[in-house]
């Protein structure tokens, strides 16, 4: 197993809006992109124990799409929950620092793409994330 990649922003916001925006649907498409060329059209979100997450990813051009699902296995209310797509493990950790949020973002790295690109990748979505709470 390879090890895992870390990501994380202090966003000013409190703790409840950032999970908020994190988790629903609703703003979960105004951010869910890593690159202003993409966009995210659809989310779905059952936010409990064995409850599917559904992304949909598009290239704004229709060149190319695809859908991101995955499993909820853990979920604490408000402070982290834990999911789980193709034998990989994601953990998103929710943590209050005085008036901002921090979000710790640990995955599992697939073996197609470099891990820094990998890194990139969900880095940019959780910049993307930041920007779209503190401006709301």
């Amino acid at each position: 197993m390879k090890e895992k990649i870390i990501v994380k922003a202090e966003i000013n916001a409190d703790i409840k809006k950032v999970w908020d925006y994190y988790t629903k649907p609703e703003h979960i498409t105004k951010w869910n992109f890593a690159d202003p060329s993409w966009h995210c059209p659809r989310a779905e979100n059952d936010l409990r124990v064995g409850g599917r997450y559904l992304a949909r990813m598009e290239a704004k051009d229709g060149s190319f799409g695809f859908d991101f699902e995955a499993i909820y296995s853990e979920i604490k209310e408000g402070k982290e929950f834990t999911y789980g797509f193709a034998e990989r493990t994601v953990n998103v950790k929710f943590n209050k620092l005085g008036t901002q949020t921090q979000v710790i973002i640990t995955f599992d790295p697939e073996s197609e793409n470099p891990l820094e690109m990998q890194k990139s990748g969900w880095q940019s979505i959780l910049n993307n994330f930041s920007m779209y709470v503190e401006s709301n």
